[in-house]
């Protein structure tokens, strides 16, 4: 698989960003085939000058939703993985802004 495969898009919350900022660990939405080595190959290569410490990755469960009264709408699962990085090393999410 591809590391742009394997790496859908950052989660920006406001707990994904205290950790970025205090713990220098960042979230992504990862595909839910990908197992930890991948996702280590897949941030390296999308990043080269970072090293990957540890990862952790946990399966979110889908979720039911309500619109209009009664429709239900079954909203997919998806893998999250929280990647931490060597001390010194950072991610730049936001440039420019």
């Amino acid at each position: 698989m591809h590391w742009r495969n394997i790496i859908r898009r950052p989660v920006v919350t406001e707990k994904s960003n205290f950790l970025a900022d205090n713990s220098n660990q960042y979230t992504f939405v990862v595909d839910s085939r990908a197992n930890k080595m991948q996702i280590k190959q897949a941030v390296e290569l999308a990043w080269p000058t970072v090293t990957v410490d540890k990862i952790r990755v946990a399966n979110m469960p889908a979720k039911r939703s309500r619109r209009f009264r009664r429709l239900t709408v079954r909203k997919t699962g998806w893998k999250k993985a929280i990647v931490t990085l060597m001390p010194g090393d950072s991610i730049e999410l936001f440039e420019g802004v």
